[in-house]
């Protein structure tokens, strides 16, 4: 007993002091101030009903509360009744509580809240009809729009998925008609369909959305989400609303953060460089579009995007998202030292970072520099001085170390790592791709190949196990035929990648069929500069004739990348000085 009077005393002390500031407003709670003495009755029913509820008798303890609840209409009384209810698994108790406070506070969005969410609880999808429509009725105008978009969160956990998105549709029927709303109440709407797999209808509901309010960002952020190449209509509507509204400058990077997320890069680039023209002062798009030209090997341009985003975010408050981005832009500007053998100032900027979700990336790259200025032991102690208390800090220490030893060549040590961690994984198939590609530079060609078929066994649309199985049998003039069918099923999986692409064009060149080898290896070479790609395109215009053209791609591959191998040994066969 004597254990059980704090909890008891707690809460007959919150039920007698006056009420505080909560997260309800006044609007929201109808309930009148407790009083400032309760009788002794009541005193007595409480203390007794968290005896039995802490006790062997929760039921008991529950219906004396419920009971306190309704004598005083406090709010705080009904929802520990919900409490008792629920921590004793009786979901329909603490519905009855809800229900209870709600009749007895009608006005109570909070009460209307648990209803609700105690109806999905119980898989009551059907019945939450008036509860959403309700709090859908409570809420303010300006609240409106934040609801609806934390509708298909609140509907996230229902089994029935299609289900839910025809309850929702049914319960929003009046706000999709409201032109003020009827884009975040579509949105919504679509929302549950793309969970249930329904991405035409998403599209529709989108398309709808956006007609009755033209204005409304939601219906827009959804069709992001939906853009494939079998759904063109949801990039179609994109490009309508920031052609009607071009100064939409952070939908119009989310749409180049979806370009870049398909490896549409000069898509996603042409869109950055569209905003900070007519949007200079948004620093974001300049810290993606340096990001870009840094991967793109566009270093002076990168260089000056990077600095326009340093000078604007120093202009910006404090906080976590302003760290993050300063880190980021230092991790690109310390990238771009690298590429220039300017180790100082690449750690330099290094030093900077200090975001948390960044500092292991970090050190990982001044492993990488230490390795590059040939102090191996210097780079492997870093590397083992990185955390592993969690297995996704175990992993990126283990590939930061494959990585250097790559990188210097030592294929046998790198191996002896990895075969290490896939026998404690055998099931990883990130660590089986990695395997399989430090087989293949070991010339242990059948175990690659046993690695890449398990991994498409395991995993049907693994577009990067397709395309190296099919690009090492090109690379090594054999099974042709089938290469083609491998890389050609990885561009099927993944259509907007230059490097299957670039794949592609390369079997298609060890196929004799020059002509159609440059016009893929081209189209590739322009989505992607890359220095590998400059490579293939180099070798095959040589062999097509077109010396002088070749010559010209393969230097500008060494702009790219001038410690590329493949592009090194190509130009090497064919003797032509960098």
């Amino acid at each position: 007993f004597c254990r059980l009077v704090p909890v008891a005393a707690a809460v007959v002390l919150a039920f007698v002091q006056p009420p505080l500031a909560q997260a309800a407003t006044a609007s929201e709670r109808a309930a009148p101030e407790p009083p400032s003495l309760m009788d002794a009755q009541l005193f007595y029913e409480i203390l007794l009903g968290e005896i039995n509820a802490k006790g062997a008798d929760p039921a008991t303890g529950f219906a004396l509360l419920l009971d306190s609840a309704r004598r005083t209409n406090d709010s705080r009384l009904y929802q520990r009744a919900m409490e008792i209810a629920l921590q004793a698994r009786s979901g329909d108790s603490a519905l009855q509580a809800a229900q209870n406070w709600r009749l007895a506070q009608p006005e109570s969005r909070e009460a209307n809240r648990y209803v609700l969410q105690i109806l999905l609880a119980l898989n009551r999808v059907s019945d939450s009809i008036p509860a959403l429509q309700r709090e859908l009725a409570l809420a303010s105008p300006t609240q409106k729009p934040q609801l609806l978009a934390a509708i298909p969160s609140l509907y996230g956990r229902v089994g029935d998925r299609a289900l839910a998105a025809r309850v929702v549709e049914e319960a929003l029927e009046k706000e999709e008609r409201d032109p003020e709303i009827a884009g975040d109440a579509w949105a919504a709407v679509g929302q549950l369909r793309l969970a249930a797999g329904q991405t035409p209808q998403a599209l529709e509901a989108a398309q709808a959305g956006l007609k009755l309010q033209p204005g409304s960002e939601a219906p827009v952020r959804l069709a992001l989400q939906i853009m494939s190449p079998k759904t063109p209509g949801a990039e179609a509507l994109v490009k309508g609303y920031l052609d009607r509204y071009p100064q939409k400058g952070e939908m119009r990077i989310a749409y180049a953060r979806t370009l870049l997320d398909a490896q549409r890069y000069a898509e996603a680039q042409q869109q950055l460089v569209t905003v900070t023209s007519n949007q200079p002062e948004l620093a974001e798009a300049w810290l993606i579009l340096g990001a870009l030209q840094t991967e793109e090997n566009q270093q002076p341009q990168a260089q000056k995007s990077l600095e326009r985003y340093l000078a604007l975010a120093g202009a910006q408050a404090p906080g976590e998202a302003r760290q993050r981005g300063l880190s980021q832009a230092y991790l690109s500007l310390a990238q771009l030292a690298e590429k220039r053998q300017d180790y100082a100032a690449a750690n330099d900027w290094l030093s900077k970072i200090d975001s948390p979700s960044l500092l292991t990336t970090a050190r990982t790259r001044r492993a990488a520099i230490l390795g590059a200025q040939g102090k191996v032991d210097e780079a492997r102690a870093l590397l083992k001085s990185l955390p592993t208390g969690t297995p996704s800090e175990a992993r990126t220490r283990l590939m930061a170390e494959v990585q250097l030893l790559r990188s210097q060549k030592a294929y046998e040590e790198a191996m002896q790592l990895l075969d290490t961690a896939v026998q404690a994984s055998p099931d990883d198939t990130d660590l089986l791709y990695d395997q399989a590609m430090m087989a293949e530079k070991l010339g242990r060609f059948d175990q690659m190949e046993k690695l890449l078929r398990d991994i498409i066994a395991q995993q049907p649309e693994n577009q990067n196990a397709y395309n190296a199985l099919g690009y090492s049998l090109a690379e090594r003039g054999v099974r042709l035929d089938e290469a083609h069918q491998l890389v050609s099923k990885a561009l099927e999986l993944a259509p907007n990648d230059p490097f299957i692409s670039d794949s592609l064009g390369w079997v298609e060149f060890k196929r004799g069929r020059l002509q159609e080898a440059i016009q893929i290896l081209d189209k590739a070479f322009q989505t992607k500069p890359d220095p590998e790609i400059a490579a293939h395109l180099g070798e095959v215009l040589w062999v097509a004739g077109q010396r002088s053209r070749a010559t010209a791609i393969w230097r500008q591959g060494l702009t790219l990348g001038r410690d590329n191998e493949t592009l090194q040994d190509t130009m090497r066969r064919f003797n032509v000085k960098p």
